[in-house]
């Protein structure tokens, strides 16, 4: 890639500021930490695989099917 082209010097910006960063680091990796906990630790805690559990392996779209038209019903 050559040097003067707009790509390269969008990944030099990039690469030279998180390089050059001190705090920027840090707080990079508050927000790794925090965004792990949002979407991996709270989703297992608040939020079963509730069709896995109630359904037979193999026929998750039918109990779907069966719970849609059920509560549609009603």
């Amino acid at each position: 890639m050559k040097k003067s082209s707009f790509f390269y010097r969008v990944f030099d910006l990039y690469y030279e500021g998180f390089k050059n960063m001190t705090i920027g680091k840090t707080l990079w990796t508050v927000i790794a930490i925090k965004l792990f906990i949002i979407f991996v630790v709270i989703k297992l805690l608040f939020f079963p695989d509730f069709i896995k559990s109630r359904a037979e392996k193999g026929h998750e779209a039918d109990f779907v099917g069966q719970e849609m038209v059920e509560r549609a019903h009603d």
